[in-house]
């Protein structure tokens, strides 16, 4: 098998590579979406939750109930540490992703870049071949119309 097929086939599987990162990147990224989605829609339940609650306490509300709201906020606190840890996780796997991405994308590159040197080169290569073929015809004409002038 010649080097150009062997380099196309190695060409073939960093594209495979480079695309199932890409993918891989992309879910990452779907990921990031989904948890910053999540805080937020915690980080405004707990606020449209307080702000219940001040009105419920503006109208009175027994110390056992304070309590328990209370003790339910600290819940949906820890509940929001928890998944901006969550967010933080998938931010560091995204940028992970893009990285490995980055430097599969780098590798075909590399490989195509080395293909389409090997194919000039060849072409190269062929240009001389034919150019020196034409220069003997030429000679070979020249030296028998020097020898046959008729």
């Amino acid at each position: 098998m010649s080097s150009l097929k062997q380099l196309a086939l190695v060409a073939e599987v960093e594209t495979s590579r480079e695309q199932k990162c890409a993918q891989q990147y992309q879910l990452a990224q779907k990921n990031v979406v989904d948890n910053r989605n999540k805080l937020q829609g915690l980080e405004e339940y707990r606020l449209n939750y307080l702000k219940m609650l001040q009105q419920k306490g503006q109208l009175g509300l027994e110390a056992k109930n304070m309590h328990q709201h209370h003790s339910f906020v600290g819940k949906l606190d820890k509940a929001c540490e928890q998944q901006t840890q969550f967010l933080n996780q998938a931010s560091l796997a995204a940028e992970e992703r893009k990285r490995q991405w980055m430097t599969q994308q780098q590798k075909r590159k590399a490989i195509e870049h080395l293909i389409q040197s090997k194919k000039d080169l060849a072409k190269q290569k062929e240009d001389k071949q034919e150019q020196a073929m034409f220069d003997e015809v030429a000679l070979q004409k020249f030296v028998r119309s020097q020898f046959h002038p008729y």
